[in-house]
């Protein structure tokens, strides 16, 4: 059986950028934005999105976000 099979993939996107303000979600450049990658379910993307985080936690403008891609890509089972 192949892993698709036995466990359904829940893609999440974890990704990043600084922010114009601390009030708003409006990215200072994005064209700087740090994709971290896509990964096959949420507790990985949280590993990335918190070591992310770590790392920039002293530039208080920069924030990661996880992405529920599975959510947009099958709305109906999302």
């Amino acid at each position: 059986m192949t892993e698709t099979t036995e466990s359904k993939q829940l893609l999440h996107l974890v990704f990043g950028g600084e922010l114009t303000t601390l009030k708003d979600i409006q990215f200072r450049d994005l064209n700087n934005l740090d994709i971290v990658g896509i990964f096959p379910d949420y507790a990985s993307a949280l590993t990335a999105w918190k070591s992310k985080a770590q790392q920039t936690v002293d530039n208080a403008h920069m924030r990661y976000f996880i992405v529920h891609m599975h959510r947009l890509l099958d709305p109906q089972n999302g």
